[in-house]
């Protein structure tokens, strides 16, 4: 048995283990990756999983219970919405990626708008993307296109016929755009660095930083007959990043090491144009309705049982089975993962 003696390494031989172990942990991260990915297709038929099985979730803002909380209000009371659509909601401020890969903001706005309107249960009629309709009215004024089952090119079979008024009017449609997007509006920090003088000793550094952003939006409803604006307004939202790290270094037997570690995050941008799109839709829904204010929201539950709006919009119910679908269901992460849901999964074992 070696003696403590014996059993110190010197700096040289240290070194020199160094240089042998860490091609060899190289190696042998390789080979690990290379367990992962194959060139050569599995049994599955691909070369690799993707990673990643979250469940699907709602995606919510601070104003979106209160937009199913008005809908509940409208239902309570029998108060109907007029019908609303919605037209262009775009990015004015022209802010782009400096990379050139396209804007920094949504150019969705118009569907987060669609999506609060459906929560707020507000009567929609499409005019964003009428593109499918038009065509199949032009098939159907050429008698081209039939609602019943086709008996085959040669056979004839009743056609679509279009009837006046068949396509109901809007009374108002939301426009507007986002017209503000401003970096570091604020912006402060701290760093720190400290050590010894002594060559070998370690040395460590620390800093924070905290920025602030913002987003503007401007929307408009206008009367569709007569062009007459009924309602506007301007919000702002600010967001927030932030930034944190340590980090050590030091010389030790000839070998150099630098360990750091961060963190840091930024509030959606996106959630956020999201999160003032429905606080000004809330506000103009309260007001067509005649709610008095957030004080409608105070009662416990939906007086009316089965929703078919909640966080995640609304729907038509094609059949009386609101007791099983509906939109508390919608907001279940696991509803329909077979990964979470028992009933999902005991119909995919059903299969085997």
């Amino acid at each position: 048995m070696e003696s403590p003696e014996t059993m110190v390494v010197s700096p040289f031989k240290m070194s020199l283990l160094a240089r042998t172990k860490i091609p060899a942990a190289i190696t042998a991260c390789a080979m690990a990756l290379s367990a992962c990915v194959s060139p050569v297709a599995g049994p599955s038929g691909v070369y690799a999983h993707p990673m990643g099985d979250a469940p699907v979730t709602a995606n919510p803002t601070p104003y979106s219970a209160a937009l199913v909380c008005l809908a509940d209000y409208a239902r309570e009371h029998h108060l109907n919405s007029p019908r609303i659509a919605v037209g262009r909601i775009s990015d004015y401020t022209g802010k782009e990626e400096a990379d050139g890969s396209g804007r920094k903001l949504t150019q969705g706005a118009s569907l987060m708008a669609i999506s609060a309107l459906a929560k707020s249960g507000a009567n929609l009629v499409e005019r964003y993307d009428t593109s499918v309709s038009e065509l199949e009215l032009k098939y159907a004024n050429n008698k081209l296109i039939s609602d019943g089952t086709s008996k085959g090119p040669e056979t004839p079979s009743d056609y679509r016929r279009i009837v006046a008024g068949q396509v109901p009017g809007s009374d108002f449609y939301l426009v507007g755009g986002i017209t503000e997007l401003n970096f570091n509006i604020r912006s402060t920090g701290a760093n720190a660095d400290a050590g010894s003088s002594a060559v070998n000793n370690w040395a460590g550094t620390a800093g924070a930083q905290v920025y602030v952003m913002n987003v503007g939006l401007d929307l408009r409803l206008v009367d569709t007959r007569t062009l007459q604006v009924a309602d506007v307004i301007s919000y702002q939202k600010q967001i927030i990043a932030r930034q944190v790290g340590v980090g050590l270094f030091s010389f030790f037997h000839g070998n150099v090491y630098n360990i750091s570690v961060g963190e840091g995050g930024l509030e959606p941008m996106q959630l956020g144009v999201r999160a003032v799109i429905e606080r000004a839709v809330l506000e103009m829904m309260a007001n067509l309705y005649g709610a008095p204010g957030p004080e409608v929201c105070l009662q416990d539950g939906d007086p009316l049982g089965g929703r078919t709006t909640g966080v995640t919009g609304g729907f038509t119910p094609a059949y009386n089975n609101l007791d099983k679908n509906n939109a508390q269901t919608r907001e279940d992460p696991a509803r329909w993962n077979v990964a979470g849901d028992p009933d999902a999964t005991a119909v995919e074992r059903s299969r085997y």
